[in-house]
C-alpha cells in the first residue's frame, strides 16, 4: 500500500514530476458503460500517454469480466480490502456517484485507510446537492469526518463543492473539474451491422443512452413512440444500455404495437455509442434522476439535438421537459427534428479537465526514493 514518506506534505513541490506514477482508481468498470467509467478510462488513457501506470479496481459488478492487465474485479468487500492491502501505488482515486449510503461510506473510509496521505475522492452525482444528506451537511457528521480524510476532493460542479465546504473540507483541498472530455468518433471503429441497419431504416432516428433502470425511465420513451410514429411514420428509437428492467422493457416493446420501430441495443462500447450519437437525429435523456450527463455533452459537441428532463443544470441548447411530460416530449421532438442537426463544435477535443486531474496526482504523489 502507499505510505506517508517522511517530510512529505500534500501539495508540496518536492515530487519529481518526470518520475512515473502508479495510480489506482476505484470505481465502476464497463460494461455497462457509464459516465463515471468513461471518466476513469479517459484518465487511464492520459496517464498511459504520459508514461505512467494506472490500475483499476471495480467497485461494482461488471456484466462481462475478462482478463485485462491492471484491472481487478474483487468479488466481495473482503476481497477488495485484501487487494488494497496487497497493491503498491502512489495515489488512490475513488470515484462514487448516486446515493451515498452506508456501503459507499465504508468504501470511502477504507480508501482513506489504504491510501493514507495520497487519496482523492471524486463525487460524480450532479443531483447530490439536492439530497437530504447534502442539505443537512455539517462538519460533525460521519460523512463530514470521512470526507475530510481525503487529501483532495474533486467536485464535478460548484454546487457539489459547496456541499463539501459545509462538510468542513477546506477550500484548498477542493477542486472543481468537470468529468467529461469531448471527442470526435474514431473513424477506425465500425458500427455493428444490426445497429447500422436499424439506423438507416428509420428517420428521424432517436437515440436514448442510459440503461434499463428505473431512473432512466425507459417505459416512458417506449409509450411515447405511439405519438412519435403517428407524426413521423418512419421514426425509430434505439435504447443503449442494459439493466434490471430488461424483461419488463422487452415486454413493453412487444405490447407497444411499434416493436419494429424500437431496438433495445443493450450494452455497447462507448466508441460505437459515439458514432450512434453522431449519426442520430436526436438524443433523448428523459430520466427521473440525473446529473450532468456526459452523453448530453457529447451530443451537443457533435451537433445532435438533445431533449432531456429539466434537472436545473442542463447546458444551453438542450430542449428541456418536465419528468413524464409526454405532450412536451412530442412537441420538442417535432421542433428538434424540424430544426435539424446543429453544426459540430469548431473547437478541437478538449482534454484539459483530464490534464487537471493528472496535475493533482503529481501534486500529492510521494517523492521518489531513487
Amino acid at each position: 500500500m502507499c505510505v506517508q514518506y517522511p517530510g512529505f506534505h500534500a501539495g508540496g513541490g518536492n515530487f519529481a514530476k518526470s518520475m512515473p506514477m502508479h495510480i489506482l482508481q476505484l470505481g465502476p468498470y464497463p460494461p455497462p458503460e457509464g459516465g463515471i467509467s468513461r471518466n476513469m478510462l479517459a484518465i487511464r488513457d492520459e496517464l498511459r500517454v504520459g508514461g505512467h501506470r494506472c490500475s483499476i479496481a471495480a467497485t461494482s459488478r461488471s456484466s462481462r469480466v475478462g482478463a485485462e492487465p491492471d484491472v481487478y474485479h474483487p468479488g466481495s468487500a473482503l476481497a477488495l480490502i485484501r487487494l488494497l492491502a496487497s497493491l503498491k501505488f502512489d495515489v488512490l482515486h475513488l470515484h462514487i456517484g448516486g446515493d451515498i449510503g452506508t456501503r459507499v461510506l465504508l468504501l470511502a473510509f477504507a480508501a482513506t485507510v489504504f491510501g493514507r496521505g495520497q487519496c482523492i475522492l471524486t463525487l460524480h452525482s450532479g443531483q447530490f446537492p439536492l439530497t437530504n444528506e447534502a442539505k443537512n451537511a455539517g462538519p460533525q457528521s460521519i460523512r463530514g469526518r470521512i470526507f475530510r480524510r481525503f487529501v483532495r476532493i474533486i467536485a464535478v460542479s460548484n454546487p457539489i463543492a459547496d456541499v463539501f465546504r459545509r462538510y468542513g473540507v477546506p477550500d484548498e483541498r477542493i477542486e472543481v473539474i468537470v468529468p467529461f472530455s469531448a471527442k470526435l468518433p474514431d473513424p477506425e471503429v465500425e458500427v455493428p451491422a444490426i445497429l447500422d441497419d436499424f439506423r438507416r431504416k428509420h428517420s428521424p432516428m432517436l437515440l436514448a443512452v442510459g440503461g434499463l433502470e428505473k431512473d432512466y425511465d425507459p417505459l416512458f420513451q417506449i409509450t411515447a413512440m405511439k405519438d412519435i410514429v403517428a407524426e413521423f411514420p418512419s421514426a425509430g428509437l434505439m435504447i443503449v444500455g442494459d439493466g434490471s428492467m430488461r424483461a419488463e422493457v422487452e415486454q413493453a416493446v412487444s405490447a407497444s404495437g411499434h416493436a419494429g420501430a424500437i431496438m433495445i441495443a443493450g450494452n455497447i462500447d462507448h466508441a460505437v455509442t459515439l458514432h450512434l450519437i453522431d449519426a442520430s437525429d436526436l438524443l433523448l435523456r428523459t430520466t427521473l434522476f440525473d446529473g450532468d450527463a456526459i452523453s448530453v455533452r457529447e451530443a451537443l459537441f457533435l451537433g445532435t439535438p438533445v431533449i432531456a428532463t429539466d434537472n436545473g443544470m442542463r447546458p444551453e441548447r438542450v430542449h428541456v421537459i418536465a419528468i413524464g411530460d409526454r405532450r412536451a416530449l412530442i412537441e420538442n421532438v417535432s421542433e428538434a427534428v424540424k430544426g435539424g442537426k446543429h453544426e459540430r463544435a469548431i473547437s478541437p477535443p478538449d482534454d484539459k479537465n483530464i490534464e487537471k486531474i493528472i496535475k493533482v496526482y503529481k501534486e500529492i504523489a510521494p517523492p521518489s526514493l531513487s
